[in-house]
């Protein structure tokens, strides 16, 4: 009779840890993933090919690495339009120092700060001026890519001085088979989701987004924590901007156009909220990786490129119509 009742009791708990499971957005992002590989594979003699699956894990990597800063950003509550802006100034101050005899890692350094001075001025605007945070991005999307046209003089820029073959490497390079920009998206991945589960600053994160008004109440420093959160989303911006400016071997003022709504929809479908309070580095790795494998099928597929941002968009209003149904299913 114990033994009957335990295995009842063992039954409920699976089905209950399958239910969480499947509730979850992520899981059917990854589902479908899964699915678009494997019928890709099948339908296509390209997709499965070594060269195809590395441009793809490449591609994903770039949008990956933004769409985790992108997922801070939204789960407090906000949005920022100025990160495709952000990659092109990253790649230009990066490239001119570069170019002008300096060495890969101190022109790293001095973009990835550049790229945090406009983190740091959208977040500053938000949180003490209470401007809204699209109004604020939407202005320094352009006041970015406007420094990054006075910086090169809108050349092209492609001579990277004494350490051009490190440059080229490290964006455009693989080790063991697989693209440099995937370990670092491994890497920032892995810390991003350790510091969201483990530490105050994610905690704190998710709290803001929940309720502001209550979070200023429990004494979070709010406004403090905003401008790192947009810090954060520019720096993830700025990496991803050397590694693609790595991996092209060139740099254009049009590097990164329009790449703020594709790590958007990553960060949507992934499961962050637009209304705040959720989100997770997984998450955005997995949204990225649907938003690749589609843009990758309709490429393959000869599908009209005039077409192809209406399947990103139509992928964006699934993922937030499901996650709807599926919080009125938990309610009612």
């Amino acid at each position: 009779m114990s033994s009957s009742i335990e295995s009842i009791i063992d039954q409920s708990e699976h089905r209950n840890i399958l239910s969480r499971i499947m509730n979850v957005q992520i899981f059917w992002v990854f589902l479908a993933a899964v699915l678009a590989c494997v019928a890709l594979s099948l339908y296509t003699d390209t997709f499965a090919t070594d060269r195809n699956l590395f441009n793809v894990a490449r591609n994903f990597a770039f949008v990956g690495i933004m769409a985790i800063g992108m997922t801070a950003v939204i789960a407090s509550g906000g949005i920022d339009l100025s990160v495709g802006s952000i990659v092109v100034l990253t790649a230009v101050v990066v490239s001119t120092f570069m170019a002008d005899g300096y060495s890969f890692w101190l022109s790293a350094i001095i973009g990835l700060g550049a790229a945090m001075l406009v983190g740091a001025f959208n977040g500053i605007l938000i949180a003490y001026a209470g401007m809204p945070a699209f109004v604020v991005t939407l202005g320094s999307l352009s006041i970015a890519r406007s420094l990054a046209l006075v910086v090169s003089d809108n050349k092209m820029i492609w001579e990277f001085g004494p350490d051009n073959d490190l440059f080229l490497w490290i964006g455009g390079g693989s080790t063991f088979g697989l693209p440099h920009p995937l370990y670092a998206l491994t890497v920032i991945a892995i810390i991003a989701a350790l510091m969201s589960r483990w530490s105050r600053w994610g905690q704190y994160t998710f709290a803001i987004g929940g309720n502001e008004h209550a979070a200023v109440l429990t004494g979070i420093p709010v406004k403090r924590l905003k401008v790192g959160i947009y810090m954060f989303s520019a720096l993830t911006a700025g990496i991803a901007g050397i590694l693609m400016a790595g991996w092209l071997g060139s740099v254009t003022t049009n590097l990164g156009q329009s790449m703020e709504l594709t790590v958007i929809a990553a960060a949507v479908i992934g499961g962050a909220n637009l209304a705040g309070g959720e989100g997770n580095a997984l998450g955005a790795v997995v949204g990225a990786l649907l938003i690749e494998v589609i843009r990758n099928s309709l490429v393959l597929l000869h599908i009209d490129p005039f077409w192809q941002n209406t399947f990103v968009g139509s992928a964006i209003i699934i993922a937030v119509a499901f996650d709807r149904f599926r919080r009125m299913r938990t309610s009612s």
